[in-house]
């Protein structure tokens, strides 16, 4: 233990850790700690000097950071060892494309994610590998590009005028190619 920490002030995890929260929108997980060579006790630890507050197994939220209107989405994100993608709805939601009204968060992760935990009922999860161009950033928040989330919403026969508003802003905002919206139209 470090001179700083034993007096409960900020040392060298909570720098490296707030770093990492500041990217995950004041989160930090027990991988976060694992992945810099820690245990999961300096979180622990953390807590019990005011620090961070524990938010959900394995997932704590740094009180320095000002909680935002994407926090739940960005828990959804990392709920599943920071594996998931705000995806189908929710992803139509957070891009603005349409009307869309999610009653949970739709996260994606990938087949090889072995889940040992239930989710929680807030959620739907959904399992696919996504290329890593299926998969972006919106509000700092890992979710994927218009194009899939619409494609998506096609899969899951979400009402076609959603999916036509979705189209129709995802094209207005240039924020899908011609060959993108070929493809949409295509299918949908």
């Amino acid at each position: 233990m470090d001179f700083f920490h034993s007096f409960g002030m900020p040392g060298r995890w909570y720098t490296e850790l707030f770093e990492i929260a500041a990217d995950q929108n004041g989160f930090i997980t027990t991988e976060d700690v694992r992945d810099l060579g820690g245990a999961p006790q300096v979180l622990i630890d953390m807590r019990r000097h005011g620090h961070v507050d524990r938010v959900g197994h394995g997932l704590y939220r740094f009180r320095a950071l000002p909680a935002g209107p994407f926090d739940e989405l960005m828990q959804a994100t990392l709920w599943p060892r920071r594996l998931g993608v705000i995806s189908h709805d929710s992803a139509l939601d957070l891009w603005d494309l349409c009307d869309v009204n999610p009653a949970r968060i739709h996260v994606t992760v990938p087949k090889a994610a072995r889940l040992r935990r239930t989710a929680p009922a807030l959620y739907e999860v959904h399992v696919r590998d996504l290329d890593a161009a299926e998969v972006t950033r919106v509000e700092g928040i890992p979710a994927v590009v218009p194009t899939r989330a619409i494609l998506d919403g096609i899969e899951r026969h979400l009402d076609r005028r959603l999916i036509d508003q979705a189209i129709e802003a995802a094209r207005r905002r240039g924020l899908v190619t011609r060959d993108e919206l070929a493809v949409l139209e295509a299918v949908g």
